[in-house]
């Protein structure tokens, strides 16, 4: 307590032991001690207005100057305002102070009772092990979060950044003293130096896994935080985001990977986390066997059962109904991570489950439910596990019970070995979710209600995301109906909707007569898949001209002459937008 002591008994203040770590005037410092002088005696605040009284002369309000170095002692973190309505301390004036308590802060006690802040720095000796590396290393990141509060409520230049930051530069000097005392293989730091990672890099990979062994409700994984925490200004926000955004080295190296979600207001969210072999050589070192994460698409070679699917597009590229769009995007919102998390909070959610919706995707044929059901995998970040349910009675006939459980067993296998959670798309779902027969049946009829109860039993107790697509939504089972939670209508589209897909779909590179008019083929109801289908018809029809050139009239021949065909029975994975 020797600090304490001359702290308070030195008439110089500048004489103090604890002054130069001060890093304020001598006026500042002299209050400093009135204060603690007066903690001794049991006063934890004290008014500023009665501080100022008791040390300067009120004559000519001459007290009312030394206000500004009170905020000052404020931002340096000496000293906390006692406030219940409290104010970012870079938005309080010095006035505002006048009629407030103010009392020391612990940072400040701890100095007086050490006569250092350095004394929580660890002592230069080699690491004992890894996990004394990783606390130095959290400790860290306490420093730099420490040092973003302190830039959100006090101006940039304050001088309590400064002493953060000279304590920050203090501490990764000891760590690489320690290291270069330390013979043991430190894990981390070989890591860092095997990929070559810059300061900045090595700040946000720890933060994140500071965030794997914490087990926070997950504050710095998002993009906006760990650029705060790196950032000491606007500028630096700017120029620090590339280092997460597509093509940055932790990205491509597959250091680390994100999430990336429509948040419930209606923005686009990126939660970033530390991939899995990665993770794993980390925290635990002491396994010598590589930790791999199966492919999906390695796995999906040795079974006929599934296609996998990955996406090119997304929702924002299709060409939708706006009432879907709308319902799609409420979907959208309905499974970001947050929201889950506010229902495994409320007790409406099991918190082991991940996120568990059962779609069904219903319209015309060629209205683009295949293609927005892979469109909003690659929104979701998930590959798509398909298959095609106009195949299961020839595949499966004599085994129905076996093979339709066999087709969810193989999902969850698949999920389970690669770790991944793809979307399981049970196209032409017609015949599963068809009313079951009733009265006098057949053994065909017997064996495909048999089919259709297994289904409905493993449609209740999916894990997952599942979308199934289907012709006529009134067809199907009420006993079905009731399990899916999500039932999105396919609508044929409007005539500006076809307007977009004959722009779309036209070829770029093609040559059309002077008159061609696209307003004139966009008058006929058609699909998007019609469409598809009657551009590329035309194509072939006009490719083998000696003077290949498109006209009108050549799509509307086209579009008459499949008008008389059975269009329903034509099958398209969808449309997309520019």
């Amino acid at each position: 307590m020797k600090n304490l002591v001359n702290f308070l008994s030195q008439k110089d203040v500048e004489k103090t032991t604890v002054f130069a770590h001060l890093k304020c005037s001598k006026i500042e410092a002299e209050m400093l001690q009135f204060l603690a002088q007066k903690y001794m005696q049991g006063e934890d605040d004290f008014l500023v207005l009665t501080l100022l009284q008791e040390l300067y002369s009120v004559q000519n309000f001459e007290h009312l100057e030394h206000l500004s170095k009170l905020k000052n002692l404020l931002e340096l973190g000496w000293i906390h305002q006692q406030s219940f309505t409290p104010m970012k301390i870079s938005e309080v004036t010095p006035l505002e102070l006048l009629n407030t308590a103010v009392g020391l802060t612990p940072s400040f006690l701890r100095l007086l009772q050490e006569g250092s802040l350095e004394s929580d720095l660890p002592d230069v000796k080699p690491y004992a092990d890894h996990l004394e590396y990783l606390q130095d290393q959290f400790f860290r990141i306490e420093l730099y979060q420490k040092m973003s509060v302190i830039r959100q409520n006090v101006h940039e230049h304050s001088l309590g950044i400064d002493r953060l930051q000279t304590k920050m530069k203090l501490l990764e000097t000891r760590i690489d003293e320690r290291v270069a005392q330390t013979s043991e293989n430190l894990v981390l730091d070989k890591f860092f130096k095997v990929k070559k990672m810059s300061n900045l890099e090595e700040v946000i990979f720890i933060a994140l896994l500071r965030e794997e062994y914490s087990a926070t409700d997950a504050s710095l994984r998002e993009m906006n935080a760990l650029i705060d925490l790196i950032s000491l200004d606007d500028y630096e926000r700017i120029k620090n985001r590339s280092l997460l955004e597509d093509g940055a080295n932790l990205l491509s190296s597959e250091i680390i990977d994100y999430e990336e979600m429509l948040n419930p207001f209606g923005g686009i969210s990126r939660a970033f986390y530390i991939v899995d072999d990665v993770l794993q050589s980390i925290i635990h070192p002491q396994k010598r066997k590589k930790v791999t994460r199966l492919k999906l698409g390695a796995l999906i070679e040795e079974q006929d059962i599934f296609e996998l699917i990955d996406s090119e597009t997304s929702l924002d590229e299709v060409v939708l109904n706006d009432k879907t769009r709308e319902t799609l995007d409420n979907l959208m919102q309905q499974v970001d991570k947050e929201v889950v998390a506010r229902l495994v909070k409320w007790g409406i959610k099991d918190k082991k489950s991940g996120i568990d919706a059962r779609i069904i995707f219903y319209g015309a044929a060629g209205t683009g439910k295949t293609m927005t059901a892979y469109s909003l995998a690659k929104s979701l970040k998930r590959q798509v596990l398909a298959f095609d349910c106009s195949k299961i009675l020839s595949m499966y006939v004599g085994e129905s019970e076996k093979n339709v459980r066999k087709i969810f067993d193989t999902f969850y296998e698949l999920s389970e070995k690669t770790k991944t959670e793809p979307i399981l798309l049970l196209n032409e779902a017609d015949q599963f979710l068809g009313a079951r027969s009733s009265g006098t049946i057949t053994g065909a009829d017997q064996m495909h209600n048999q089919m259709q109860n297994i289904f409905l039993e493993q449609i209740e107790n999916f894990r997952g995301m599942l979308i199934a697509t289907t012709n006529l939504l009134e067809n199907i089972d009420k006993a079905f109906s009731r399990r899916f939670n999500y039932k999105i209508e396919f609508k044929k589209p409007d005539k500006d909707q076809r307007l977009q897909l004959w722009e779309l779909m036209l070829p770029k590179e093609a040559p059309y007569e002077k008159k061609f008019d696209m307003n004139e083929l966009s008058t006929y109801a058609l699909t998007g898949g019609q469409i598809s289908l009657i551009v590329k018809n035309t194509a072939y029809k006009v490719a083998v001209r000696k003077k290949p050139l498109f006209s009108t009239q050549d799509f509307i021949d086209e579009i008459a002459r499949e008008k008389d065909a059975n269009f329903d029975s034509e099958k398209s994975m969808g449309f997309l937008s520019k």
